[in-house]
C-alpha cells in the first residue's frame, strides 16, 4: 500500500538533505519532485498542484528554528499537508435511530457485499450492536447466496425475497423485521453495475428518498485510482452520500483514489477495507495514514488491534499458569490465533516505524504460523499439556504426522522453551509484550 509513493517521497525531500536552509529555490525543486510523485500515484492533477502550493507558501513563510533541518521541517509541512488533504480528521458513524439505517452504493465489483459483512462484523463485535443485512441486489447471479454467505461467516442474519425485484419493498420488509426482532441496524446492499447508468442512479435514489438512511456510504475500488474519484463524483452528485469507503488497500494501489476523493467530493473516508478476513475493516485516520505513506508507521493502529484482540480476563488465566510454569501449547495456539485476528502479518509488521520499507521486498505468507500449527495439533492432548514429555519417539511422530521434519519440531520445542522463560520474567508486565517474540514471526 502506498509503497512506490513513499519512496519517491522519500527520494523527494533527499534534495533538501544537508541543505542549511529553506530557500525558494530549494523548496522548488523539492515540490516539484513530490508533484511528480503524487501525479504517478495518479493523484487529480489539480489536487496535486494546490497541495504543493500550500506547501510551498507554508515552507517559504516559516522562520526555521536553528534546531530544525529543512529537510525534517518539509516532512512535517507534507505530512500535515497530506493529512488534511484526505481530511484532517476521523469521521465515525452517525446512527441515532432505532433502527438505524446504512445503505451502500457503488459500482459492480467495487466490493460491496464483502465491506457489508466487515461492517456487520465490526458493529456486532466493537460496538456490540445487532445488525441485519439486507440483500437489495437483485441482478446479478447469486448476489443474495453471496451476502448469505457473508451473513453466516459473521454471525449476522441476512433478509431476503429471492421473487422479488421491488427493492424499495424488500428493503422496508427489511425494516419491519428489524423492528420486530429488536435488530438495531440496518445494512442494505445494493445493486451496482459495471458503469455509472441512469436505471441504476434512479434505483438507489429511489431507495434512499424512501428509506432515509442515517448513512449512505459510496464504496469504492481503491485499485481504479482517477476512475474512483470520478465515479464518487458522479454518485455524490446524485446521492449526496455521507461518506467513502475505499476498498482493497491492500493491494497493489498507487494511492491516488485515496488522496483525491476527499477534495473532489468533499465528503470523508470512513472506513477502508484491508485485506479479504472478515476482520480486516479498519476506521479511517487521515492523519496515521500520512504517517505510514511517509513510512512513519502506525503504532496507534497495531496497538489498537492488539487491544481488540486482548483479553484481561484470559491475560489473568495465563499469567497465573506461567507463574506456575504451567503455560502449555494449548495456551500457545490460543496466542496464535489473537495475532492472526489482528490481520496480515506483513501489513502489521509495516506498522511498525522503519519496518516497511526493510520488509517490502519480503514474501511474508499471511499463513506464517501454517508450520507451527500443524506441528501442535500433531500433538496428543496430554503431549500438549505436558510439553516435557515430547521425547524422540514422540518428536518423530508429531514431525510425521504434521507434514514437516524433526528439525523443524526441535526448533519449535527450544524456542517454546525459550518463550515460556522469558514469560515467567515478564509476569507482571503480562501478556502485552509477548507478541512480538512469538516464536515463528517471520524473520529477514
Amino acid at each position: 500500500m502506498f509503497e512506490n509513493l513513499s519512496e519517491r517521497l522519500e527520494r523527494s525531500f533527499k534534495i533538501l538533505k544537508g541543505e542549511g536552509k529553506i530557500t525558494e529555490i530549494n523548496v522548488a525543486e523539492t515540490l516539484k519532485d513530490v508533484r511528480r510523485a503524487l501525479l504517478d500515484a495518479d493523484v487529480n492533477y489539480r489536487v496535486a498542484k494546490n497541495f504543493t502550493d500550500r506547501v510551498k507558501q507554508k515552507a517559504l513563510g516559516m522562520n526555521v528554528l536553528t534546531a530544525v533541518k529543512p529537510g525534517q521541517l518539509m516532512v512535517k509541512l507534507v505530512h500535515d499537508e497530506l493529512a488534511e488533504l484526505m481530511g484532517g480528521e476521523a469521521v465515525g458513524l452517525k446512527l441515532e435511530n432505532r433502527p438505524a439505517i446504512i445503505l451502500m452504493s457503488g459500482l459492480q465489483g467495487s466490493g460491496k457485499t464483502t465491506f457489508s459483512g466487515k461492517l456487520a462484523n465490526m458493529l456486532k463485535t466493537k460496538q456490540h450492536r445487532r445488525p441485519l443485512l439486507v440483500a437489495c441486489d437483485v441482478y446479478r447471479p447469486a448476489a443474495i447466496q453471496q451476502l448469505h454467505v457473508v451473513g453466516e461467516q459473521v454471525g449476522v442474519p441476512v433478509w431476503s425475497e429471492p421473487e422479488s425485484k421491488d427493492v424499495v419493498t424488500i428493503a422496508q420488509h427489511a425494516i419491519q423485521e428489524a423492528k420486530q426482532k429488536s435488530y438495531d441496524t440496518v445494512i442494505v446492499d445494493t445493486a451496482g453495475r459495471l458503469a455509472v447508468d441512469e436505471e441504476m442512479m434512479t434505483e438507489i435514489y429511489n431507495l434512499k428518498q424512501a428509506l432515509q438512511p442515517d448513512e449512505t456510504l459510496f464504496v469504492v475500488d481503491s485499485m481504479t485510482g482517477q476512475d474512483a474519484v470520478n465515479t464518487a463524483k458522479e454518485f455524490n452528485d446524485r446521492l449526496d452520500f455521507d461518506g467513502v469507503v475505499l476498498t482493497k488497500l491492500d493491494g497493489d494501489t498507487r494511492g491516488g483514489a485515496a488522496l483525491s476523493i476527499r477534495t473532489v467530493v468533499t465528503k470523508p473516508i470512513k472506513f477502508v477495507g484491508t485485506g479479504e478476513k472478515m476482520e480486516a475493516i479498519d476506521a479511517f485516520h487521515p492523519s496515521r495514514m500520512a504517517d505510514r505513506i511517509l513510512g512513519m508507521g502506525d503504532i496507534v493502529s497495531l496497538v489498537e488491534r492488539a487491544q481488540e484482540q486482548f483479553d484481561e480476563e484470559e491475560a489473568r488465566r495465563l499469567e497465573k499458569k506461567i507463574r506456575k510454569n504451567k503455560f502449555d501449547f494449548d495456551d500457545f495456539l490460543g496466542q496464535i490465533q489473537q495475532i492472526k485476528k489482528m490481520g496480515n502479518i506483513k501489513d502489521l509488521a509495516a506498522m511498525i516505524p522503519g519496518v516497511g520499507k526493510q520488509i517490502k521486498e519480503l514474501d511474508i505468507d499471511d499463513d506464517a504460523f501454517k508450520g507451527i500449527e500443524a506441528i501442535i495439533q500433531s500433538m496428543t492432548p496430554k503431549e500438549r499439556a505436558n510439553p516435557d514429555i515430547l521425547n524422540q519417539s514422540r518428536r518423530m511422530r508429531i514431525a510425521k504426522g504434521s507434514g514437516t521434519n524433526i528439525q523443524e519440531v526441535n526448533r519449535l520445542l527450544k524456542q517454546f522453551d525459550q518463550t515460556r522463560k522469558m514469560m515467567r520474567m515478564m509476569t507482571g508486565g503480562g501478556m502485552r509484550g509477548m507478541m512480538g517474540r512469538m516464536p515463528g514471526m517471520p524473520k529477514r
